[in-house]
């Protein structure tokens, strides 16, 4: 199964995709999708969605999990973000993909283990789940986390009777 990890931002959206057989994962890809800072809002939005259906189409997941959104000190960045947010999520659900969602401090108790671990940490337990990984940035390694706790939970869940 293959699993795509999206941690979304309007600036800069992660991605990462993995392939889960049994508890056994491995890479396929990562990387991140940037939109211009200068355009508007709208058209960003527009250009988001369009690199995540070109992802989408190009590598075709069976999955896709997303993380949520926290809430910053500043309210129009927690706006913008949870926009973008809305884009990923409707880019995965569009074509059909189950879409999950966790809050980071779960996707970094799958990880790490705690659910306060810092990036670094994060990154580290994923290039050691991931052996091979090169990592392009934190949001890439934020959305391999994500996709790692996907794995983590649907293999949970297929062990429940």
């Amino acid at each position: 199964m293959l699993i795509l990890g999206l941690d979304p931002g309007l600036g800069t959206t992660g991605w990462g995709l993995i392939r889960a057989e049994g508890n056994r994962l491995s890479h396929v890809a990562n990387g991140r999708l940037k939109t211009d800072t200068a355009a508007p809002l709208p058209r960003r939005l527009a250009h988001l969605d369009a690199m995540l259906a070109a992802l989408i189409v190009d590598h075709k997941p069976d999955a896709c999990a997303v993380e949520e959104v926290f809430v910053n000190s500043n309210p129009q960045s927690t706006l913008k973000l949870g926009q973008a947010r809305g884009v990923v999520l409707c880019a995965g659900a569009r074509v059909g993909l189950d879409v999950g969602e966790y809050a980071a401090t779960l996707v970094k108790k799958a990880v790490v283990g705690v659910g306060n671990a810092e990036k670094a940490q994060v990154h580290a337990m994923v290039s050691r789940l991931l052996p091979g990984v090169k990592i392009d940035g934190a949001d890439a390694a934020d959305a391999l986390a994500v996709a790692i706790c996907h794995a983590h939970h649907m293999a949970s869940a297929r062990r429940i009777p």
